[in-house]
């Protein structure tokens, strides 16, 4: 008498599934994308009627004439919520540009410059990462002066070194390949090796840093506008609105605050999304979890 034992194969990764969440998160992203010009299209629209004052509409609640309601002035809250998260999503892009720039710059020379620059680039990222990140960062925009500029700067120069940290490691694995070596043993210089090679390998992990890098300073645009030190007060960034509305709060103004606040944490939580959504599709073992 003959028994038989039959196996049950082992579910492992499809590639369908990869596929579809794969398109899954393409449509997501492209979603994102889309509401993010969405408001930036608006706002254009919003310019006009944002500094409008209606004197007879003063401290009007939320409705369908005023969504967001009206200020102590009668002026629209809405119109002015979409020109300040229009000002908020500028700044935050140049100022995470700049930040990632210095970051992709910095990692490339400590891999290709030697263990001097790997040095002295470790010991600023350490020294950044070591201080006080909001305080430097009050710091640097009360030094020169407030304004938009400043904010610019201040949130430029504080969100480089931990991206730094990433692009360092990538950069490593790049400098110690075969084809950087024989690059060298042709007599190339360090400077081509960085740009040719170092730089071109970094490029996606630098796009999905800098994106990544985006919410960060939005909240701190913001929260340097509030404490005074942000963007011109005459005009209507969220930092602004919300900075103002704390006169208004105890006389039951909540809207002043509250409805401004949310459309900020909807941006950057768009945008965090955006970017946690582009590093999955630039890594290829995302596909399959």
């Amino acid at each position: 008498m003959s028994t038989s034992t039959h196996t049950e194969p082992v579910p492992g990764p499809h590639p369908e599934l990869g596929d579809g969440r794969r398109r899954r998160t393409l449509w997501i992203t492209a979603g994102l994308v889309l509401f993010l010009v969405a408001v930036v299209a608006a706002s254009f629209w919003a310019d006009g009627v944002a500094g409008t004052t209606s004197l007879d509409d003063r401290r009007s609640a939320p409705s369908l004439d005023a969504w967001f309601g009206t200020d102590w002035l009668g002026r629209d809250v809405f119109a002015r919520t979409l020109v300040g998260l229009r000002l908020s999503l500028v700044v935050g892009v140049t100022a995470a540009t700049a930040s990632a720039l210095i970051a992709l710059t910095l990692a490339a020379a400590s891999a290709v410059f030697g263990r001097w620059v790997a040095a002295a680039v470790n010991w600023l990222v350490d020294l950044f990462l070591a201080l006080p990140h909001l305080v430097l960062l009050i710091l640097i925009a009360f030094a020169l002066g407030g304004g938009t500029k400043a904010v610019v700067i201040a949130v430029a120069l504080t969100h480089w070194p931990a991206l730094t940290r990433v692009l360092q490691a990538q950069a490593r694995v790049v400098v110690s390949s075969d084809y950087v070596a024989l690059s060298r043993g042709f007599g190339r210089s360090g400077g081509f090796v960085m740009r040719r090679h170092v730089v071109r390998h970094l490029l996606p992990h630098f796009g999905v840093g800098l994106v990544l890098l985006f919410p960060h300073a939005i909240l701190h645009e913001a929260a340097l506008s509030f404490l005074g030190l942000g963007v011109d007060p005459a005009r209507p960034a969220i930092g602004i609105l919300l900075s103002e509305s704390m006169r208004y709060l105890s006389s039951g103004m909540w809207w002043l605050a509250v409805l401004p606040g949310v459309c900020l944490l909807l941006i950057v939580k768009s945008v965090d999304a955006i970017g946690d959504n582009v590093r999955r599709l630039s890594d290829p073992r995302s596909h399959h979890q």
